[in-house]
């Protein structure tokens, strides 16, 4: 039908516009973003991985954050995505420093993919991820928002390329 089409049509531009991103909820997919962008397919059965949370983050507040990529030395190409940020932090590099420590013990190395802001209202179920780092420059928002969206799977949830 026309209106199915129109629907089908405003989908397809949403995925391609620069700007703020509402993710929805479609056929159980967040957005485009696949696993094995968010983490090695075997990074599951790795028991160092385990311990190591994939989100950790303040309960409310717009605050800094940043995406890291953790890696197995000792396994190639093993590797799964984390998110940290905190209100805290003066910069980007202050969660990275705070958080290497607590992945080099567990036998990981880590890199940091980039960064922006979080805005997050518990009580209103509602996350906001946009900007980016100086330092580190822009993370993928994307891989940012599915595993925020795996963790608290709050209804009103949107990404953008915009702002600082």
């Amino acid at each position: 039908s026309l209106l199915m089409s129109t629907c089908r049509t405003f989908r397809k531009l949403l995925n391609y516009c620069v700007g703020t991103l509402p993710i929805f909820r479609q056929q159980n997919r967040t957005m485009a973003v696949s696993a094995t962008d968010i983490a090695s397919p075997s990074a599951h059965k790795n028991p160092k991985f385990s311990n190591i949370p994939d989100v950790k983050i303040d309960s409310h507040g717009k605050f800094k954050y940043i995406l890291i990529k953790v890696h197995d030395p000792d396994k190639d190409r093993e590797f799964k995505h984390i998110v940290r940020g905190t209100s805290k932090a003066a910069y980007h590099a202050d969660i990275y420093d705070e958080v290497v420590p607590d992945i080099e013990s567990a036998g990981l190395d880590c890199e940091c993919m980039g960064g922006g802001r979080i805005e997050h209202d518990s009580a209103k179920k509602k996350i906001s991820v946009y900007g980016y780092s100086q330092a580190y420059g822009q993370a993928d928002h994307r891989i940012t928002g599915a595993l925020l969206d795996k963790k608290f799977k709050y209804q009103n949830m949107t990404i953008s390329n915009d702002g600082y």
